[in-house]
């Protein structure tokens, strides 16, 4: 008998960081819950990155997911703001991990091609799928819908990753 696996997918940012939960029943995918975690941009950088993390430990206190997972970030011409950034991403990945979840990440165009088809699309694009997905999926802004994706993702790869894992493990 199947159980059903809830996930939390993390959009990592320094501005906003969105989440959503999904729960999945073997290729059925049920909307929990979707926001922003927001810091406040006239704080210091060591304040902003506190209050993304006590905003997700929230979160995954209140929703307990059984998995996590997080956007891999890319390397823009502004190295600052890709280094904020990576901080960001150290938030959204510890959170989960100190909670006790396997946290997995993906590429932006893995989330786009599991939820759209194709690795390269637009917000528009991945809005539309979700609510043909998860009709019941209520998003406010581009940061929670694109956790929800990221969230779902996850739900299509995450078999291959046990098995991978565990491939891992048995040649050590």
């Amino acid at each position: 008998m199947q159980e059903t696996i809830r996930i939390i997918g993390i959009d990592p940012g320094l501005r906003r960081t969105g989440w959503g939960i999904i729960d999945t029943l073997g290729n059925s995918l049920r909307f929990v819950a979707s926001g922003t975690v927001t810091s406040d941009g006239d704080m210091d950088l060591a304040s902003r990155l506190c209050q993304l993390h006590d905003g997700l430990a929230d979160v995954v206190h209140s929703y307990r997911p059984d998995e996590a997972a997080v956007e891999q970030t890319f390397v823009n011409k502004d190295a600052v703001a890709t280094l904020k950034l990576g901080q960001a991403r150290g938030i959204a990945m510890l959170v989960p991990a100190r909670a006790g979840l396997p946290v997995s990440e993906y590429a932006p165009n893995a989330v786009k091609k599991a939820v759209i088809g194709v690795g390269h699309g637009e917000k528009q694009q991945i809005h539309m799928m979700l609510k043909i997905l998860m009709p019941k999926a209520e998003f406010k802004g581009n940061d929670a819908a694109d956790a929800l994706a990221i969230a779902i993702c996850h739900a299509h790869n995450r078999g291959g990753n046990r098995m991978r894992m565990a491939a891992v493990l048995a040649a050590g």
